[in-house]
């Protein structure tokens, strides 16, 4: 049987890896060398080659890369679109506010008491006046025009949710049902996971994978874990957004919740505090 080692399977080596699985040669994923071995051997594609060939060999890659070729893939590709469009209109209301704080008393005072939706669609209907050279006409001509960007990328943000609604629903139909996971979120899980989560063998592989797994800490006679500081700090958002949710709107995490916080006594009127809770 024929095996490639790869590395970079999810960026330049993406479309050679789907070339490779379609003439049925099986594909492992291996890590980047770690420096102390890179200093050893140096530097070039060939060293690079070799040490991934000798990784498969002798069983330290055994890594399964994501296939990126069904619909998960087209899952990332409009969310790439999305998370760009939601920064760009973050970017543009803080623009908008930014210019009120600044622009003369005549603009500032008839705007800045107005909530977003209305202040975007004041601005966008509004008219500047035709003497560019006045602060005060070419500031309204400005929050105009941001104001209409502002619309233009809420109508792609919600183009992108109905696309994704679909292919979400299509690719893993239960998922959305769930108390707490929206679009957004299962998106994120879904393309974490990949067009072939089986190469997932248990839960546990998928919290290490989603950052959301302990780790032991411990030493001595102190007996601990930390948070996974690797893995896909995005989906432990995306799981973190979840939790956050259930925590206000389901009444099974909510008892969970309380039957697993422990709780301690103040010694002042004995009033029960929980602990904070800790992102995982």
């Amino acid at each position: 049987m024929l095996v490639v080692g790869m590395e970079g399977t999810g960026s330049f080596g993406a479309e050679l890896g789907r070339c490779l699985r379609a003439n049925q040669i099986t594909v492992v994923e291996e890590d980047r060398p770690d420096r102390r071995a890179r200093r050893a051997a140096g530097k070039s594609d060939s060293i690079d080659a070799y040490a991934a060939a000798t990784a498969v060999l002798a069983g330290r890659a055994t890594g399964t890369p994501k296939h990126r070729d069904g619909t998960v893939e087209a899952i990332r590709g409009l969310r790439v679109v999305r998370a760009s469009a939601v920064k760009a209109r973050t970017q543009t209301i803080n623009q908008i506010k930014s210019l009120i704080i600044t622009a003369p008393a005549e603009v500032r005072e008839a705007l800045r008491s107005l909530t977003t939706t209305e202040l975007v669609r004041r601005l966008a209907a509004s008219r500047h006046g035709a003497d560019l050279t006045d602060p005060a006409t070419a500031v309204r001509l400005a929050l105009k025009r941001l104001a209409r960007r502002y619309r233009h990328l809420s109508e792609e943000i919600a183009d992108a949710d109905a696309d994704l609604r679909v292919l979400i629903a299509r690719t893993a139909p239960g998922l959305l049902a769930l108390t707490g996971v929206g679009t957004e979120t299962a998106g994120q899980l879904l393309v974490t996971a990949g067009d072939n989560p089986d190469r997932l063998a248990s839960e546990a592989s998928f919290a290490h994978l989603c950052a959301a797994a302990p780790i032991p800490a411990s030493s001595g006679r102190t007996d601990r874990h930390r948070p996974n500081r690797g893995g896909d700090h995005q989906a432990n958002r995306a799981l973190h957004t979840i939790v956050l949710v259930r925590m206000r709107h389901d009444p099974r995490t909510r008892d969970y919740v309380a039957r697993r916080t422990p709780r301690r006594t103040q010694d002042k009127g004995h009033l029960q505090v929980p602990q904070t809770l800790r992102r995982a």
